[in-house]
């Protein structure tokens, strides 16, 4: 019996050891696949371990008093095997933070009245890492999932994942084993639903007929047929650790300390900037006590939340005031930022457009509006989110919708974020726009001239060559007051001089009397030079009209148009000679060009009524009078008249 004792043992230091023995990962295996760790054949094996030690190992796994499943067979001696010999370093990096949780996970269990031996249930989920992470993501110590987590009231947001809460983590792994024991009554099976789901259980119970686990065991998958195995290895493995020479002098054990809490209150608080302020030189030596925490701060405004720090620090912390305290550990990001710099002023020199857009503000970001849209019949996900002008995958995500589902059923609610309107300002002129183009207007009138035969030489008015563009901008801003300032006539003139009332460059700018104020709805694909282009004004003259539009149009966007009208006559303005004042004729109308009919290309999940929608004026007996339609079906592909000129 003592040489079956002797076992091999390889070299402790075989595998590098990190700082940080809690948030690291798991050396060995992911803590998802350690069930299903890669043994040697169970048969060979029992075949080569000599018949001492399989007598020794069975008789000390029958000795462990426990209410927790102990079945020794040729499963449970393969795991034995691979924790004690083929991968000591994973056993070893368990037991140095066996005292840390051990007593956490004692404490609830006892409370809730389990098996004190539950504990190493842990160690087969996470190894005892609280920040483990698998890869179907299942997080913490007790690997909790999604769902599972919030049926158990764990809190999981951007800022804190419960599941990762020592404390937290373990009451709620307490009380969902206790309500899995009520389901079976049989610990076998609770550790198997632990694992596979409590229905995938119940199902394979009900279509057997068989209510043990190794009557279970060929209907089960891989991994659970291997979960109870391992977890009887596990608690052998920790309970004979001395006998098998896993400890030693070389590992850094951890051990619980005793703790103090913080409240917040909603406070915005910075754990980096109190291990500053306590003197700790690794910053995030805090986070070690608070792992459920994801950014090592929690914003302002945050639910009122409880840290834990070590009771060590208590003398430091009750001789500041927590008003000093908690201004210090604010975040970087709550802090004031720094303003833009100004550009030097100088006097005498005007602002140039580098200079001006240097100490312009950056551009805020398009804030958003909430709306809840009511879904008709025969809408759909794309044609909700064409309407909105947003994508299909926002609109996926906002409502947590599947990428597979495509109809809507009726009367059903979602929830968009569009930009919000901006309020119409008047924008203000730059500088350095009046400095580059002048509004065109007369000289000043100089005297009238008499010849020698009598004929009065009066002067005409002069306009100033101005740019194009820069001109139809500045006249289009203030065209009442370039009109009153042209129409003045000087006092000390001796004859009279025909000024013109008005400049061209303003007429075309401003809104004259013989245009009409319509609203044009964007489409998808426009944009301001396509608009300007299609109704022959100019990209100024929509920017004047609109001063809430930018370059980035939206579809659905309504923008104001000043469309000519074509029944009415435009009076030409009068034109002064130096010899007679005659009236120039009124010019004809010009003859209305007729444009080709717009259509439409019919979508998957278009109806007549959402096409009506997106066409200002458009009715639905107007699309079925100008396309024929005997009833309201349309199919994708179909192009239909949507406006004629």
């Amino acid at each position: 019996m003592g040489t079956a004792q002797t076992l091999p043992a390889p070299p402790i230091g075989s595998l590098p050891l990190p700082d940080d023995t809690v948030q690291v990962n798991l050396l060995a295996l992911p803590p998802d696949s350690l069930v299903a760790a890669p043994v040697d054949s169970v048969k060979l094996l029992w075949a080569q371990t000599p018949p001492e030690l399989r007598d020794l190992v069975g008789d000390r796994v029958g000795c462990i008093e426990t209410d927790m499943p102990h079945v020794f067979n040729n499963s449970v001696l393969a795991y034995v095997n691979f924790f004690t010999q083929r991968n000591r370093a994973y056993t070893q990096r368990v037991l140095e933070r066996e005292n840390m949780y051990f007593p956490i996970f004692e404490k609830y269990l006892a409370k809730y009245d389990l098996p004190n031996d539950l504990k190493y249930l842990a160690v087969v989920e996470s190894a005892l890492i609280p920040t483990a992470k698998s890869r179907v993501g299942a997080t913490g110590l007790w690997q909790f999932m999604g769902p599972t987590a919030s049926d158990w009231r764990l809190v999981r947001d951007e800022w804190v994942d419960e599941r990762m809460s020592p404390e937290k983590a373990t009451e709620a792994a307490c009380k969902y084993l206790r309500a899995l024991y009520g389901v079976f009554h049989d610990w076998e099976l609770v550790l198997a639903s632990y694992n596979w789901g409590v229905g995938n259980v119940q199902r394979v119970i009900r279509r057997t007929g068989k209510k043990n686990f190794w009557d279970l065991y060929p209907y089960m998958p891989k991994e659970t047929r291997n979960y109870v195995p391992t977890f009887t290895a596990i608690m052998y493995t920790m309970k004979y650790a001395r006998e098998h020479q896993l400890h030693s002098s070389e590992l850094r054990y951890q051990y619980a300390e005793p703790l103090d809490t913080l409240h917040l209150r909603g406070k915005a608080f910075d754990l980096r900037r109190l291990s500053q302020a306590v003197g700790l030189s690794d910053s995030l030596a805090l986070l070690r006590y608070n792992p459920e925490i994801k950014r090592a701060y929690l914003p302002s405004g945050y639910r009122s939340y409880v840290i834990q720090v070590p009771s060590a620090l208590r003398a430091q912390l009750v001789n500041v005031d927590r008003s000093t305290l908690f201004a210090y550990c604010q975040p970087l990001r709550e802090l004031p930022q720094p303003l833009v710099p100004l550009p030097p002023h100088m006097a005498g020199a005007p602002a140039t457009p580098a200079m001006l857009a240097d100490a312009a503000p950056p551009p805020e970001a398009p804030r958003l509006q909430r709306k809840v849209h009511t879904v008709r019949r025969g809408q759909t996900i794309a044609t909700v989110a064409r309407n909105y002008g947003v994508s299909q995958s926002q609109l996926r995500r906002w409502n947590k919708l599947s990428s597979r589902q495509q109809t809507l059923r009726a009367q059903q609610k979602l929830v968009l974020f569009v930009p919000t309107p901006a309020e119409k300002q008047p924008t203000p002129t730059p500088t350095y726009a009046k400095v580059a183009a002048q509004v065109p207007e007369a000289l000043p009138t100089v005297a009238s001239a008499r010849r020698a035969d009598g004929t009065v030489v009066t002067p005409v008015a002069v306009m100033k060559p101005v740019a194009p563009a820069a001109a139809i901008a500045t006249a289009a801003a203030a065209p009442t007051r370039s009109v009153a300032r042209r129409t003045e006539a000087p006092t000390h003139q001796e004859h009279p001089t025909a000024v013109p009332e008005t400049s061209p460059v303003a007429v075309a700018s401003a809104a004259p009397a013989d245009t009409a104020a319509t609203l044009y709805t964007v489409r998808r694909g426009d944009n301001l030079s396509k608009i300007a282009q299609r109704h022959d004004v100019t990209v100024a003259q929509l920017m004047d009209w609109n001063p809430s539009a930018s370059s980035q149009l939206m579809p659905g966007q309504k923008l104001t148009l000043y469309v000519a009208q074509a029944d009415e006559e435009t009076p030409a303005a009068p034109v002064l000679t130096a010899a007679a004042h005659k009236p120039v004729p009124r010019s004809k109308p010009a003859a209305p060009t007729l444009l080709p009919p717009r259509t439409y290309l019919v979508q998957p999940g278009d109806t007549l009524y959402n096409i009506s929608r997106r066409y200002q004026g458009v009715t639905v007996e107007q699309l079925r009078r100008l396309n024929h339609l005997k009833s309201d079906a349309v199919k994708p592909g179909q192009k239909l008249i949507v406006e004629t000129s």
